[in-house]
């Protein structure tokens, strides 16, 4: 197959980013990239210019990390705290998944992926739980989540 070098004028997932010199399938190439505006050939001339792009990407890439370092401290803040029915020896009837997790932080004013929340398998025990939540590859923050039981009444008899 044909393949050809092209710079990418934007960032893509799972390609690269500005100023990020890759090999593509011709095809790709000619019929998404360079129509789309997302990307240009990689010829002695363009790759000179690529200097703006890269002042792009390095501004991109630092108003990610701010960003996501605010959004760390606000999630380490966070107590999330989840009733869940209890049969004996504390095990819960049901369980919280990374879906419960995203809904309830999303209640608390804090929007993420679901994917970003690092939980191995969904938490069926009561008692406190600690959860990491990868924000980026070097930003990650820790947490706290309670499973509790419901308050029961108290029957009158």
């Amino acid at each position: 197959m044909a393949t050809t070098e092209v710079i990418l004028r934007t960032k893509i997932d799972n390609l690269g980013a500005e100023a990020d010199v890759v090999k593509v399938k011709a095809g790709f190439a000619r019929n998404f990239l360079i129509p789309q505006g997302k990307a240009y050939e990689a010829t002695a001339q363009n790759l000179q210019h690529t200097e703006d792009l890269k002042k792009a990407r390095a501004e991109r890439e630092a108003a990610e990390l701010s960003e996501a370092q605010d959004l760390a401290a606000k999630i380490k803040k966070a107590q999330l705290t989840f009733t869940l029915e209890l049969g004996q020896n504390g095990k819960a009837f049901g369980s919280v998944t990374s879906i419960d997790i995203q809904k309830k932080l999303e209640e608390e004013g804090i929007v993420l992926d679901r994917k970003a929340i690092q939980l191995d398998s969904p938490i069926k025990t009561s008692g406190a739980s600690k959860v990491e939540i990868k924000l980026l590859t070097d930003v990650t923050a820790t947490l706290n989540i309670t499973v509790a039981a419901p308050a029961e009444e108290v029957a009158d008899a």
